[in-house]
């Protein structure tokens, strides 16, 4: 009997291979486009992202994806499309061979139909032009990049043992497209030119998508610093008499279940914003910079300019979740004041209590005692009356009479009552 396969196994496998490096010869252009829904985007609707790919195919008389496919990559016209589905994110990256007489010309993104990207399921997160060429001298490599970049923020460095020249500010240019150089050696093979480039698209996409979770904390940095005032306030109240510990205690578990919200609410978004700095920190890492003529290599850049977004970012989490602790321990310290009032105040009802029954006992003996009295009076006054013929026949007057029988009915009377209370009992 044949050893069965994992239903999974070939899907799993062929997950490992399913986005290859483009191979590209320079001279060439890379066209490359991100596009994110605003709100929601790990949970879209997928389909909506195929059909789009699926509509700009047939501009171009191209063939489909497979349905379901999260990745395709085939010819449109002149041009080589890549496309690709993340969990936020869609990619398109349009290769073209040779280049124009303009640098980082505007009309290189037209391969996307301007109809067609306002029909895009979500808004460009980021867009860039990648220039890939011949390598030619450092000081030709100097002129261009001073031409094409801001000196402020460029950066710059050979990659992959020496054999390519990177180049990029970081920065929109005019036509709303970030630029990217690459200078490649007449050696260098066509797979590591195509690795390079879509380094430096992941590098600029992950980035990008790094920022969000800096936008987010700015978004509610304003009402952190209220609640954290709040909070303070609140703590120092935590000292007041019981019925302001009532109060206080309310606000802390409305600040407590806001800061949960917040948490939430978040909790995605720093996660991703982790994961994607350790992809842009990753893809720097594995092109091996060496710096080029003094300049900052993309690994400084990140230094000064990424890397303190990030640990904004990282120290707003720390502090919301520290926030939160500390609206919890001291919803449950004031939680437990209260408690201990309360018990305090119940124990005061209880003795309370415990006296009026104290006082109900004994009115309710004296009550008895008085009712034996008074039955007993009357009892008397009865047996004399049913016993006088016998008094008269027997020469005993009424007041001897009376003598003997009150004795005997209080005795009777008490014994009865003490029956009847035992029965209650």
């Amino acid at each position: 009997m044949p050893l069965e396969d994992h239903p999974l196994r070939y899907a799993l496998a062929n997950e490992l291979h399913a986005r290859p490096f483009p191979s590209l010869e320079a001279p060439c252009t890379a066209a490359y486009l991100a596009i994110k829904q605003p709100k929601d985007a790990a949970a879209r609707d997928r389909q909506a992202d195929l059909d789009h790919l699926i509509a700009l195919l047939d501009r171009y008389g191209a063939p489909h994806p497979q349905p379901g496919a999260t990745h395709y990559f085939g010819k449109i016209g002149r041009h080589t499309l890549k496309w690709e589905q993340h969990t936020e994110f869609v990619t398109y990256t349009a290769f073209s061979e040779g280049l124009g007489s303009r640098a980082f010309d505007p009309h290189d993104f037209e391969v996307f139909p301007e109809d067609w990207l306002a029909m895009a399921p979500g808004n460009r997160i980021t867009s860039a032009l990648i220039r890939v060429d011949n390598r030619p001298s450092a000081n030709e490599i100097e002129t261009l990049i001073s031409d094409w970049f801001v000196p402020e923020s460029l950066a710059c460095s050979h990659v992959l043992d020496n054999t390519a020249t990177i180049a990029g500010d970081f920065r929109i240019d005019p036509a709303g497209h970030l630029r990217f150089a690459v200078f490649v050696a007449d050696d260098t093979g066509a797979r590591r030119v195509g690795r390079i480039v879509q380094r430096l698209c992941e590098i600029e996409t992950y980035k990008s998508f790094s920022m969000l979770g800096l936008a987010r904390v700015r978004e509610m940095g304003k009402r952190l610093n209220e609640m954290d005032a709040e909070l303070t306030d609140l703590v120092g109240n935590m000292t007041g008499n019981g019925a302001l510990a009532e109060d206080t205690l309310k606000s802390l578990l409305g600040i407590s279940a806001e800061l949960e919200n917040i948490m939430a609410q978040t909790s995605f978004r720093f996660g991703a914003t982790g994961a994607y700095e350790a992809i842009v920190n990753q893809r720097i890492d594995v092109l091996r910079e060496e710096r080029f003529q003094g300049r900052q290599t993309f690994a400084e850049f990140m230094m000064r300019r990424f890397d303190p977004a990030m640990r904004t970012v990282k120290a707003t989490e720390r502090r919301l979740a520290a926030m939160s602790d500390r609206a919890i321990r001291a919803g449950d310290l004031l939680r437990t004041r209260v408690d201990v009032e309360r018990s305090a105040q119940n124990q005061k009802l209880l003795e309370s209590m415990d006296k009026r029954a104290d006082l109900q006992l004994r009115l309710q003996k004296t009550v008895e005692g008085l009712s034996v009295v008074a039955i007993s009076y009357y009892a008397v006054n009865l047996v004399i009356n049913m016993a006088e013929p016998f008094g008269d026949a027997a020469g005993l007057s009424k007041l001897v009479m009376t003598a003997i029988a009150t004795p005997v009915v209080i005795l009777l009377v008490w014994w009865m009552v003490q029956r009847v209370r035992k029965s209650m009992e």
